[in-house]
């Protein structure tokens, strides 16, 4: 935590620049029958797209945190709340007062008010019924461009293009956050938490951000989304948001925080990929229930969804997925993907001998195409491999020319785990421990199971700078292999 840090910081800024300015709107919220029906209707489909509902019980625990937060804005039993089941840290709501938290965000998070700020913080986008005006943007990028315009038949390459199919980010102008921000913290307040906790979450959540973007080596355009991209974060937020927590009349720590009731709840909690979706380890895919793994080129960056695994290699997308083998075996298999990705353009399409080979002692089909493009051409493969029984297996790929080397790299990186090596594949958890007698963060760090990075890995959990040292006694969060 960076309370004392962030909070002297605040005071010298208020003496600088005065309260901020603006004064926060009053509403009378309402949700209507015609939202809470839309809403109840996408639900479904929202949580199909995102991973699904998370059921463990830190759910019924956002749940009972949201509930406590939509009565001080007025909105007493007219909201839902769901945990979602992905490790993309974000929330999200929608019209209808359905609001979406991510378990990826919940780890991260160091006491219940910083969850709860978040929680007020969509909360005030629905009040002051942001999402109502807000702007899609889409992110179509990249192969968009080059294909999907011409391939409009083609929704498969669109969900390449656009990294998940049908994911928008809610583009909120910086008057729209503020008045969330100023809107959650009077919530958080009213409702008898530390109002200060929201600027330690967007403090926690910029960290985050920047530890994304340092150990994967990502730039904003090749993110996912995630709150950082739909909720832009800036210094100013953050000192803002300590001006708003002044203006209520609290000091710091004064309303409790709940740290200790928070790590309770969260110990245990999964962190990464969900087993049953297999796991994404750097740029290594492996899934032990299905027994098969690949790996991409250096440079490339792999993204775990429900659906697929989406893959980016800059001036390369594709995803990879799986279905039931067809009566008509494996050449029955390509046709029909085939069907699938080239849809309206097939016609148009120049696609190349189909090449039948053995990768890694597995039966694989590979079937290149060329489709004509507004900006070029857009060299696109088809590769199916014959899993154990009637499983299918397959990658679809899409790149300008010169993409051939890397393409066939990751063809050629497809094998079929060994019984030995799918058990040895265990989650990972996050678990609460207790400081000891001369532990240190470089001690503890090395315990986190992490691939590397270690020390930003632990830092970032825990929302703490390298100084000061750990205290014998204190509670902190590891990521452990369960």
């Amino acid at each position: 935590m960076k309370r004392s840090i962030i909070s002297a910081l605040a005071a010298t800024a208020l003496l600088l620049s005065g309260c901020g300015g603006d004064e926060t709107r009053d509403y009378n919220p309402s949700i209507s029958p015609e939202e809470r029906a839309q809403a109840e209707q996408q639900h479904p489909q929202l949580l199909a797209e995102f991973g699904g509902a998370w059921d463990g019980p830190e759910a019924a625990y956002v749940k009972q945190l949201g509930e406590t937060l939509a009565g001080a804005a007025g909105l007493a039993d007219q909201c839902t709340f769901t945990m979602v089941n992905t490790d993309v840290v974000n929330a999200f709501a929608v019209p209808g007062c359905y609001i979406y938290l991510t378990r990826g965000l919940v780890g991260i998070v160091n006491s219940e008010a910083e969850l709860a700020s978040v929680i007020g913080h969509e909360i005030g986008h629905i009040v002051a019924e942001h999402s109502q005006r807000r702007q899609r943007r889409g992110i179509w990028s990249g192969l968009g461009a080059l294909a999907v315009g011409v391939v409009s038949g083609s929704q498969t390459l669109a969900n390449m293009a656009g990294r998940a199919a049908q994911v928008y980010t809610l583009s909120y102008s910086r008057k729209q956050e503020y008045e969330s921000d100023d809107l959650g913290i009077r919530y958080l307040a009213q409702a008898g938490y530390d109002p200060y906790a929201a600027a330690d979450m967007l403090e926690s959540l910029a960290d985050h951000d920047t530890y994304q973007a340092q150990t994967r080596n990502l730039d904003e355009a090749n993110a996912i989304p995630a709150w950082a991209r739909s909720h832009p974060l800036t210094a100013d937020r953050i000192k803002r948001a300590n001006e708003k927590a002044e203006g209520t009349g609290h000091g710091p720590d004064v309303l409790p925080d709940h740290e200790d009731r928070f790590l309770r709840q969260v110990d245990g909690l999964l962190w990464g990929d969900d087993p049953e979706q297999g796991y994404v380890l750097g740029r290594r895919f492996v899934h032990p229930g299905m027994g098969i793994q690949f790996e991409a080129p250096e440079g490339f960056f792999l993204t775990n969804s429900p659906r697929a695994v989406l893959i980016d290699g800059g001036e390369v997308r594709g995803q990879f997925g799986g279905a039931a083998m067809p009566p008509g075996g494996l050449e029955a298999y390509v046709e029909a993907l085939l069907r699938e990705v080239l849809g309206k353009a097939a016609n148009q399409a120049r696609i190349g001998q189909a090449q039948r080979t053995r990768v890694n002692g597995v039966e694989t089909i590979v079937v290149p195409a060329t489709v004509q493009g507004q900006q070029g051409q857009a060299q696109i493969t088809v590769a199916a491999f014959q899993g154990r029984g009637r499983e299918g297996f397959h990658f679809i790929t899409a790149g300008a020319s010169g993409s051939e080397s890397a393409i066939s790299s990751l063809i050629g990186s497809f094998r079929l785990l060994a019984p030995a090596e799918a058990a040895g594949l265990k989650p990972r958890r996050i678990r609460v421990v207790t400081v000891g007698q001369g532990d240190t963060i470089a001690l503890m760090s090395r315990r986190m199971a992490v691939a590397d990075h270690h020390i930003e890995a632990f830092l970032m959990l825990n929302d703490r700078d390298p100084k000061p040292e750990l205290r014998p006694g204190e509670k902190v969060k590891l990521i452990v292999q369960a």
